[in-house]
Order: structure tokens, then sequence, then C-alpha cells
């Protein structure tokens, strides 16, 4: 069945109401995989229910596995940002150069630069508006242990306060990124409640600096499992009920097979949007190949794609990737993060 087709009758469905969604998903799934959506109902809080296929369909752009796009899954609360926007982020901290653009530039400097990088997306894309952000380090793993044992280091309040305040420069969201070191995200995730509660102020999660097993960070690559994810998702949910915030974005960063395990238990949330983030870096062959390997694969709700200005020009052909190539993948990523 052509999309079109798809959204007629999606349109069809919302203009004659809920009793008959079953029999004609029913019809759906026989001709196009599709699984019908638990837990929409018909709660006058949640986003358009046809909007929101279409927009899943476009993502999954074309896709005839049956993975894109994810069903069942819930409808998002109103307030949501994707599909609708494509986030695109700058990665880093104040107190370093060397993790990413946020360190490295007046803040001046780098609305410029993401600016460029809103109106490439813009351009290459001018169907989806893009929500820019910036994507701060709130949690960093370190090489030696604290004053606590834990190999993490926390960011005083006023730099992530610095971070907002370049953030409402140019109306940007931002990401407080977790590497937990030898702690958990049960114990990190709380801590930044303050901050979370906050509508404009989002969460994301490094595996690779997890170390359940005790190695010190950076050795060998750590993981995370359904179950932290689903404690973050769990809190996140939380705190958009406490607090009647719009649905909370969560970004979990990949580029192997073990970074997340078990994600087929991994629990989805009107109040919380899951983006899995492609994080490998290397030659556009080498990014696909991750990206087709551990996010397509193993579907989540949402992917993204993470570029670095220094580590892909590292390997031939010498160049990073472009918007119109990334768009090329399936599904279409709707988070892009710049290193």
């Amino acid at each position: 069945m052509k999309q079109n087709t798809i959204v007629s009758l999606l349109s069809f469905i919302n203009r004659i109401g809920f009793t008959l969604l079953v029999s004609v998903v029913g019809l759906m799934m026989q001709s196009t995989n599709i699984q019908p959506v638990q837990n929409c109902g018909m709660n006058g809080s949640q986003v358009d229910s046809v909007q929101y296929l279409k927009r899943l369909q476009q993502l999954a752009n074309n896709d005839t596995s049956g993975k894109w796009p994810v069903y069942p899954q819930p409808y998002p609360l109103k307030g949501a940002i994707l599909p609708y926007k494509r986030i695109v982020a700058f990665y880093g901290n104040l107190y370093s150069k060397k993790m990413g653009v946020l360190g490295k530039y007046t803040p001046d400097e780098l609305w410029e630069k993401l600016n460029e990088e809103v109106q490439n997306w813009e351009q290459a894309d001018s169907l989806t508006p893009v929500q820019p952000a910036l994507h701060y380090v709130a949690v960093v793993a370190q090489n030696n242990p604290m004053k606590d044992g834990q190999y993490r280091y926390r960011m005083p309040s006023n730099q992530i306060d610095s971070v907002l305040t370049i953030a409402q420069m140019g109306n940007a969201i931002v990401f407080l990124d977790i590497q937990p070191g030898h702690s958990t995200v049960n114990i990190e995730v709380p801590l930044l409640e303050a901050y979370l509660k906050m509508p404009n102020v989002h969460l994301g999660l490094d595996p690779e600096f997890s170390m359940k097993e005790g190695n010190v960070p950076g050795t060998v690559k750590g993981y995370v499992t359904a179950e932290d994810i689903n404690f973050c998702t769990n809190y996140l949910s939380g705190l958009v009920k406490k607090y009647r915030l719009p649905p909370k974005v969560f970004v979990v960063h990949r580029f192997t097979q073990s970074m997340v395990r078990n994600c087929e238990q991994i629990q989805l949330y009107s109040e919380v949007q899951i983006v899995i983030n492609m994080d490998g870096w290397g030659r556009p062959g080498l990014k696909k190949s991750t990206y087709r390997d551990f996010i397509y694969q193993e579907p989540v709700q949402f992917t993204g794609f993470k570029l670095f200005y220094i580590n892909d020009l590292k390997q031939p052909p010498f160049r990073m990737m472009r918007p119109e190539e990334i768009l090329e993948l399936k599904p279409k990523p709707i988070y892009i993060q710049y290193q």
C-alpha cells in the first residue's frame, strides 16, 4: 500500500472516529506491516494522530522491512518536538575544547556556526523546521576517582546556568548529558531535577562511559541496559506529569552492539521521546554501516546521527557527510549532533 493511500485512510479514520480504527488498521497491517498503536486513547492532550503517523511514515523513508516506523508506540502529548521538528545540536563541555564545539568558541561564534548548520538542514529538508539545541555534558567520566570513589565529575550549577544563558541567545533547547563512570543513572538523573523540570531542558545518556564492570572509563566501552533507560524514561515521565510539561526528549548514544542491551525491553511513554543516536566517527561508509547495524536493526522510537568536525576527517575521503546524504538513510534521523 502506497504512503498516500495510508495517509488517506488515516484521514478517514480521524473523521469517523475511533469505532472503525481497529478494523481499518487491521487491513493496513496486512498490506504494510504496520502494527496498531497502543495506549492512543482519545486523550485531548495528545497530538493529532493522523499527522503524527503521517510524519512517522515520512521518516521511515519508504523502508519495507517492517522495522520502521516503530509500532506500537503511544502518541506523544501536545507540545512534542519530534517528529515535527528536526533537532540540530552542538555538543561539548565549557571546560574543554577537545570535547566538542561548546567549549571551543565564544557564545557569539558558537551561534554563528550553529545557525549555519541550521540553515543547511532547512535547505536540505524544507518540510521539517529545525530546533537548535546545545547538548552539554553535565556529568563527565574521569580516569581517576573523585573523593567519593566514583569516576565522574558533576559540573557545577554555574556552568549549567551559563549553557542555559547561551541557549537563550537563539531560542535553543538544552540537553544535559550523563557519563556515569562508576555511578548510576538512578543516582545521577534525580540530581539534575532542578534543571530537568524546566520545559526547555532534556536528557542525554552516554553508555560508552557507564562502567558497570568496574573498569576505568576510556579503557573499554561501557554499556547500559533497558532497565537503565526505563529508569530514565519513567523518571522523566513523572516530571512531565508533576510539572505539566511538554514531552521530554531523551537521547541515548550508541555505536556498538553491546552499548545498549535488551532493546526490546525498552518502554515508551507519551511523556518521553527516545532517540538512539549513532555516535560513531569515521568515513561516510563506516558511519552508514554503523547506523544500519546498530540503529536501524534494533528500532526503539526515533534515530539520531552524530557528525564530528575533526574525527570524521581522519579517514578518506577526509570529509563530513552532507545533510542530503544523511537524509537518504532509512529511517531519516530526526536528531543531528555536531561535535
